[in-house]
């Protein structure tokens, strides 16, 4: 498994969808920019885990942002998406953090946000109270309340020859969907017995043929997931003009230039006095050509 891909598929005989992803290099590419603590990378790669699985299930064109925010040493865990499966995401925090610490440990009294901004359409956001001992138990009731669909989630982080992975699964009754509850039970079953390494290392193929195959699976076509922030010098340099003028002079005086960090990615973009009056000047004709 050299590329990061989601997956999708059916059982055909009793209506149930299923989605299997598996990431290194777009696990690895968040918690890198940031020296994270271990729970907090956990947490990162559940929730990004979750987030593709998620945006997978609703189908939809646009943006998602899922996030947990807490008034306990984590404040915020966010990951952005898009239905093409480019991911991005950070946590902040203050502290120091246990290595044995749970999510609510990470969150205190927290909840989860899950914002979805379509192409066309309205936008949703849904807000639920962690409620659960883990982040696929609070996902599972975001779907019972929600969604009011039958879900099982199971999400891993880890490591695999020395690489760091997450991974993940869902299973879900169809809306539509034919079969008893002693069926979803059964495939829940077999779905418990896969391991991590199983998870970390195997082909799609290959692990789901394990699983399940005394059952009529339809796999589709894999969908690859890839880290992607959207930060850029022009965007920043947007951000550095926007400040007041005697702002900017009093940062160039102190530091000889205006510096803006991103936190998704860890790149710096650092613009000296030349920069800044190349860019109010480019400014200044961009308006020019609007009024003309």
């Amino acid at each position: 498994m050299t590329q990061d891909f989601l997956n999708r598929y059916l059982f055909d005989s009793v209506s149930v969808r299923g989605e299997l992803v598996q990431l290194g290099d777009t696990y690895q590419q968040i918690i890198s920019s940031t020296d994270y603590p271990a729970p907090i990378k956990t947490l990162l790669g559940e929730l990004l885990v979750a987030t593709s699985l998620l945006t997978a299930t609703l189908k939809f064109e646009g943006s998602i942002t899922v996030q947990v925010q807490g008034d306990g040493p984590v404040s915020l865990a966010v990951i952005n998406g898009d239905q093409n499966q480019k991911l991005r995401g950070v946590a902040r925090w203050e502290g120091d953090i246990k290595d044995d610490s749970t999510i609510h440990d990470l969150m205190g009294k927290g909840y989860m946000v899950i914002t979805i901004l379509p192409t066309k359409g309205e936008r949703y956001q849904g807000v639920v109270g962690l409620e659960g001992e883990t982040m696929a138990e609070c996902l599972e009731a975001y779907f019972r309340n929600s969604e009011q669909l039958k879900t099982r989630i199971w999400l891993r982080t880890g490591e695999f020859e020395g690489q760091p992975k997450a991974a993940g699964m869902l299973l879900q009754v169809m809306p539509d969907g034919q079969g008893s509850e002693g069926d979803f039970e059964h495939l829940e079953t077999i779905t418990d017995t896969v391991k991590d390494d199983e998870l970390f290392s195997l082909d799609a193929q290959d692990l789901l043929y394990r699983l399940y195959h005394q059952e009529e699976v339809k796999v589709f076509e894999p969908q690859a997931v890839s880290f992607e922030c959207s930060c850029s010098r022009e965007r920043s340099g947007s951000a550095v003009i926007s400040l007041h003028p005697d702002e900017i002079e009093k940062i160039l005086a102190e530091d000889g230039k205006v510096s803006l960090h991103c936190d998704y990615c860890g790149t710096d973009y650092d613009f000296d006095s030349i920069d800044i009056t190349a860019l109010r000047e480019n400014a200044g004709k961009a308006d020019d050509s609007k009024v003309h």
